[in-house]
């Protein structure tokens, strides 16, 4: 940190600087990323809405060439169970204005390193079509995957888990962070297996998820006795309660643990977190996360291999204040500065 200055010291230093002169040489490198030349930026609210101001790549299917990781909008809400509306997420999270570029507690500017491009949303063939939806999400995945790209997408309902992980998970079953409410592990209801409450245990059966390396924080609520797969399967489960007892150290040192070194996917529903932070969502549960103790988590799984990522259950229209989404595009970039590093590390 810099040395404390008198007021005499700090007039000479800083009273014609501008914003883009920093002295100390960490911070200034940290400017130097940000700024580039001179302390000019495009202000927040102009420009065309993108997923954390990235530049839009509408047109990068099916080669993704120019890409390093894709962010993408999967405006898709069909396998709800209760509150709809998490369709409109995606155009949420695009309409936050100031995330990043510069991630404190990482201190990492992952656009510095990486090329990023919101991809814009998966092109569906049709609206009213659950299963179709899921076919069309894993192709268009698969592509971003194909090609060497790193996905991380903005849903929809967590039913978008299924698909994400077919085409991720599809050549080796990968390992899962998932910090949620629910387990999302149940079988069918009313003849459909595809709705937000089963998309992992349909990944384990896919062959496509390691449940002995997937995790899962923060669960709670009233539908605990549908979720005996998630224990069958050896998944370890967290409940809300328990992140308390446990602290933020233990709970990361449990991920490590489980999930190794191998690759590994990040999942987060936003009604991970207590409605009181994060009301937007069609399956509130009182009792959950903090927003610090969600970001608390995710900054600890540093030197992971994380190989893509997910935000979904954003229902923008339950959120007033816009908590929902401010926390959403905050989650997002917390994966961007994930991914970015497991994607250094295995260039270096």
């Amino acid at each position: 940190m810099p040395d404390i200055l008198s007021l005499d010291q700090l007039r000479a230093r800083y009273g014609n600087a501008s914003g883009g002169d920093i002295f100390d040489p960490e911070f200034r490198k940290i400017g130097e990323l940000v700024f580039g030349d001179g302390d000019n930026r495009q202000a927040p609210y102009c420009g065309v809405p993108t997923l954390l101001k990235a530049p839009y790549y509408p047109n990068a299917a099916p080669d993704f060439r120019d890409v390093d990781v894709a962010l993408l909008g999967i405006p898709m809400d069909l396998g709800v169970t209760n509150r709809s509306g998490a369709r409109f997420g995606p155009r949420a999270v695009r309409n936050v204005d100031r995330v990043g570029p510069y991630e404190h507690v990482l201190r990492a500017v992952p656009t510095a390193h990486v090329r990023v491009a919101d991809v814009g949303d998966v092109p569906f063939r049709s609206r009213f079509d659950l299963a179709q939806s899921h076919e069309d999400i894993e192709n268009f995945v698969r592509g971003i995957v194909a090609a060497g790209v790193i996905p991380l997408s903005v849903g929809g309902d967590h039913s978008i888990g299924l698909p994400l992980l077919r085409a991720i998970g599809r050549d080796q079953p990968v390992g899962m962070i998932h910090i949620d409410a629910h387990c999302d592990t149940s079988g069918s209801f009313e003849g459909c297996k595809f709705h937000h409450g089963g998309p992992f245990r349909q990944a384990v059966l896919d062959g496509v998820l390691d449940p002995r390396r997937s995790i899962q924080i923060g669960i709670r609520g009233n539908s605990e006795y549908l979720w005996e797969f998630s224990y069958a399967a050896g998944m370890t489960v967290i409940h809300a309660e328990e992140v308390e007892a446990l602290g933020i150290r233990g709970v990361t040192r449990k991920i490590r643990e489980v999930v190794g070194e191998g690759p590994t996917y990040v999942s987060f529903d936003v009604d991970a977190l207590d409605p009181a932070f994060a009301p937007g969502t069609g399956t509130p549960e009182v009792g959950g996360l903090s927003s610090a103790q969600a970001l608390a988590i995710l900054r600890g799984l540093s030197g992971l291999n994380i190989i893509g990522g997910d935000v979904v259950e954003v229902a923008p229209q339950y959120d007033p204040t816009t908590n929902t989404a401010q926390i959403a595009a905050q989650v997002l970039f917390e994966l961007l500065c994930l991914s970015v590093e497991a994607h250094r590390n295995k260039l270096s």
